[in-house]
């Protein structure tokens, strides 16, 4: 499998090349507060200023509803970003008006602009196929090529993604190269032992990915709230704990086929449990298979794994040669419900071979426990594609790229 990469689209000095990144960071009182996916599109953007382009970045922000929304704008974000690359970067207040004409008409070799937030426009996520080319072609007028390296929105068809990709001469960026490399490796060549650990708060958001990973991997650590709708399946009780009981059956064939399969899902065998779903709540460690038999009783919610099950994982994953992470092992921003995930965290930086951490919350919680993209094999930038990707699913944003 491959894509078509920078190489391909020839001697790029002198010429517009716009810049699909997913800049879709979280932001407070007008400043970036984790600058993640900034940095991780530098390569893509040095590597094309170096090479003299004439760079015009292209990304979305939130959720703005098709119209403008100061809230969502992307000014922070290209402040960032000019310090970040230690240049100055120009602004368009708008995507397709006279602001961005006039910023990409400015830029002179190697330099960059950033345009406003594409979703201010509706034509960017519009269902309507016609609709998103019309966008695309708006868009296309003010570039020569188009570089897609936002891995985030590869998994949806939206006009800067997808047709604007058929609409210019495209190649994937670095950050795209990277992020298939590294889940192509997961999917199809792991070196074993290989780990997944899954959390988060539902099993339903990751049927898809255990079911395509079971047949490939040698252990599956079950974290989070998910791991609830696993214990009730056992026949456990789980107080207040949040429960997918919609999912017990499902839940009973994966660990059937996981038994089937020789592969060893590994449960909680301690929780830590609260009275109730606050920072300051009063909790206790209880064993998994009394939850309700601590103080709490019945009331109590599993906010957390708990001190034993959280050293298990550890050595289970620090001892992997392949680990995929995704999803928090509890509710990582009540500190005391964050040893869960800071004891996976740092056992995935001393993995020898391939560590990875799967994105969305994943990411933001490694970043808020103090830990650095450089401690970990590789940090994905998009949540939502990798577990698609990880399903078997083919993605719009890569097959228009040509990914097969």
């Amino acid at each position: 499998m491959s894509l078509r990469s920078l190489a391909s689209l020839g001697d790029l000095a002198g010429r517009r090349v716009i810049v699909r990144c997913d800049l879709n960071v979280p932001l407070k009182d007008g400043a970036v507060t984790d600058d993640g996916r900034i940095r991780a599109s530098l390569p893509t953007l040095r590597a094309l200023t170096g090479a003299g382009a004439r760079v015009v970045v292209v990304s979305h922000l939130g959720r703005p509803e098709g119209a403008p929304d100061e809230r969502y704008s992307l000014r922070p974000v290209a402040t960032r970003l000019g310090e970040l690359l230690e240049a100055p970067v120009a602004f368009a207040a708008d995507t397709i008006g006279e602001a961005a004409a006039d910023a990409v008409a400015g830029l002179d070799d190697g330099q960059v602009a950033v345009l406003e937030n594409l979703r201010f426009n509706a034509g960017e996520t519009a269902k309507d196929a016609a609709e998103r080319q019309a966008f695309a072609d708006q868009l296309a007028r003010f570039g020569d090529a188009l570089v897609s390296d936002g891995f985030g929105v590869v998994h949806r068809k939206q006009a800067s993604v997808y047709e604007l990709a058929q609409t210019l001469p495209s190649a994937a960026g670095l950050l795209i190269a990277t992020e298939t490399d590294v889940l192509d490796r997961l999917t199809e060549r792991p070196e074993r032992p290989y780990t997944v650990v899954l959390g988060g708060s539902k099993v339903s958001d990751k049927l898809g990915v255990i079911q395509h990973l079971l047949p490939r991997v040698d252990r599956l650590l079950i974290g989070g709230g998910m791991l609830f709708t696993f214990l009730a399946a056992q026949g456990h009780k789980v107080g207040a704990s949040l429960l997918e009981a919609d999912q017990l059956d499902t839940v009973r064939g994966y660990l059937a086929e996981a038994a089937e399969r020789g592969v060893e899902i590994v449960l909680p065998t301690d929780v830590v449990v609260a009275e109730r779903f606050a920072a300051d709540a009063p909790h206790t460690v209880q064993r998994a298979d009394d939850i309700e038999g601590g103080p709490a009783g019945v009331s109590g919610i599993g906010l957390d794994i708990g001190p034993e099950t959280a050293a298990r994982f550890a050595d289970l994953v620090a001892s992997s040669t392949t680990v995929f992470w995704n999803g928090p092992m509890g509710v990582f921003e009540f500190p005391a419900f964050a040893g869960g995930t800071r004891a996976v965290a740092e056992a995935l930086t001393r993995v020898n071979g391939l560590g990875v951490v799967g994105g969305g919350d994943s990411a933001a919680a490694v970043r808020a426990l103090g830990f650095t993209d450089d401690d970990f094999g590789h940090v994905s930038t998009g949540g939502g594609a990798s577990l698609e990707f990880l399903e078997g699913k083919k993605l719009p944003g890569l097959e228009v790229l040509g990914w097969q």
